[in-house]
């Protein structure tokens, strides 16, 4: 060997070496646009799971390490910021919104998920008065268990506003809420069929009249009759979701769907695009309406992935809608929901169908996303990803069952043994008063088994399913969702009961990554954003406390001192 390049190989060594002991540093020497120091940084990155500075130039993590080594970035127009202790994280992912969907709910109605149903009739009173040039009125965020086996009728809203439509989608947003003028606006008589029977279907009373409880897909088609929405409407509406995002240090998102507004997601997000509103990275999906659509799903999902792409935003996922909600009575289970006979819930798909569709994805490489709350649906959803899996061994597909309320104890393993993601929202983790109703003893002690999940090695992910998270806007705060996910009780109340099995409470570290790098991971941008890591994109976020030392019970209190995303901030606490 050369004498001169040896003794340079020794010096590049010894200075990796020297580097190492301060923190991961790149080649060059410029100085950082910003550079945090004397922080508590939670890194997510296995080797190096603590730091105390972080450097960022341009869109990028430069630095991680300590104080001192972080020093030698510091330059002339370097933004400084001493963190004095504060908690530093990753940007926040949520795995699993619908923010343009959401845009349309940004000025809605948006009633309290535990309120009764006095309150919401007030709430809606009040709304009609402060709306009177209206001539539709729109809400959301009842829960329709609150009603009993009847559901929500048309007679309660008639009582305050009979003289024009009222329409109030559920928290879940699998069902609506409307008065008698909206039934008229729609022309729904008895003789109108139901779409799906059993499924998407108009509640009707003993001689047929609907009773103004409409579920699953008849939702949607409400509100495309009643033309609630406009482009200009969503455009504005999704704008001030990703700013109140930003705002609880969420920089990441994957849109789960936005039914109803498919013509109008190329022009929203080319519109954020271009007036740089658009300070949120974002993963998308095509969903297959139903039977009809599954030879072409993964077709069109694949047409989608090419012409539905920004610098910040893809649309390329198959998201499969394979079940209903356990409050709708429409999840699929394999018992009869409790005082209603010969009812077991409904499954969009048969197994053969979802196998089809996802053994197709995986020969293309697509990734999956199955909403799957009850225990049949996600035994059948598991049983066509092992077919996909056998079949298709070396494909990069990625799977993700979302939601997960109820799984048996024969598949909680499967979900390992598949590498499947269980995706989830913690905050429905509290105690379900109201649903528990419908379900078997058993079946209420087998909802959301996060632990249960994790012991086995399941990676899980977590989102806010906004709009439909029962919580409004709140529902997008990863910090008030984390601590229900550790609690499983009602947020600032160690007092409230828990939803069982309490040993299914979860622990921060898991609901972290949960919130960023396996939610990353199910986004398949796990080598760019979700941990704090040299050459990783620079979304952070700082709180005013660390959530890992205090009261859990005072976690949903912390706040947001700043978030950035792609190196710039797009959130900053105004200083007191």
């Amino acid at each position: 060997m050369d004498r001169g390049l040896s003794s340079r190989i020794v010096a590049a060594l010894l200075g990796a070496v020297l580097l190492s002991g301060c923190g991961d540093k790149p080649p060059h020497h410029d100085a950082a646009d910003f550079v945090f120091t004397n922080g508590k940084v939670y890194t997510l990155d296995l080797a190096r799971p603590w730091a105390e500075a972080v450097a960022v130039k341009e869109d990028e993590i430069v630095y991680v390490g300590d104080s001192a080594g972080a020093a030698a970035l510091i330059g002339a127009e370097t933004k400084l910021h001493d963190l004095d202790g504060k908690l530093l994280l990753p940007g926040f992912i949520d795995s699993h919104s619908h923010p343009i969907e959401g845009g349309a709910y940004a000025t809605a109605l948006s009633l309290d998920t535990d309120g009764s149903v006095d309150d919401w009739l007030q709430a809606i009173a009040d709304h009609a008065a402060e709306n009177e040039d209206a001539p539709v009125l729109f809400g959301y965020g009842f829960l329709a268990t609150t009603f009993g086996p009847v559901g929500p009728t048309r007679h309660l809203i008639d009582e305050i506003v009979p003289d024009r439509p009222v329409l109030i989608v559920d928290e879940g947003f699998h069902g609506a809420w409307v008065n008698t003028a909206t039934l008229k606006a729609l022309n729904i008589t008895q003789d109108t069929p139901d779409p799906v029977p059993g499924f998407s279907y108009y509640k009707r009373d003993a001689i047929g009249n609907a009773t103004g409880y409409l579920l699953e897909g008849t939702v949607d088609m409400a509100l495309e009759g009643l033309d609630i929405f406009t482009t200009d409407v969503v455009a504005e509406g999704f704008a001030t979701i990703v700013d109140i995002m930003n705002a609880y240090g969420v920089t990441a998102t994957y849109d789960a769907g936005a039914v109803g507004y498919e013509d109008m997601i190329a022009e929203v997000l080319e519109r954020a695009e271009d007036s740089g509103e658009m300070t949120i990275r974002l993963v998308g999906s095509y969903r297959p309406g139903g039977p009809g659509d599954v030879d072409t799903a993964v077709e069109k999902a694949l047409a989608l992935g090419v012409t539905l792409k920004g610098e910040r935003y893809r649309y390329d996922v198959l998201k499969i809608m394979d079940d209903g909600t356990v409050e709708g009575r429409t999840a699929a289970m394999f018992e009869d929901y409790q005082g209603e006979p010969g009812n077991s819930g409904y499954t969009v798909f048969t197994e053969e169908e979802m196998t089809s569709m996802i053994v197709d994805a995986a020969d293309n490489n697509v990734d999956v996303h199955i909403h799957a709350l009850g225990e049949r649906a996600i035994h059948e959803s598991l049983n066509a990803i092992e077919a996909a899996r056998e079949k298709v061994p070396d494909s990069l597909s990625r799977y993700a069952i979302c939601h997960v309320q109820v799984i048996t104890d024969q598949d909680l393993p499967r979900f390992a043994e598949l590498d499947v993601i269980a995706q989830s929202t913690p905050l429905w983790a509290s105690y379900d008063t109201y649903g528990k109703q419908f379900v078997s003893e058993d079946q209420f002690n087998r909802f959301w088994r996060f632990k249960g999940l994790k012991d086995l090695g399941v990676r899980l992910s977590f989102g806010s399913d906004f709009p439909a998270s029962g919580a409004g806007t709140l529902g997008l705060s990863p910090l008030v969702q984390i601590e229900i996910g550790h609690t499983r009780q009602y947020p600032g109340e160690p007092d409230s009961p828990v939803q069982p099995p309490e040993s299914e409470r979860l622990d921060l570290e898991s609901l972290v990554r949960g919130f960023t790098i396996d939610a990353a991971y199910q986004m398949h941008m796990e080598d760019q954003i979700g941990s704090i890591e040299v050459g990783k994109k620079a979304d952070l976020v700082v709180l005013d406390r660390n959530i890992f030392e205090i009261d859990p019970y005072e976690i949903h209190k912390a706040g947001v001192l700043l978030t950035m995303m792609d190196g710039s901030v797009v959130h900053e606490a105004a200083q007191e």
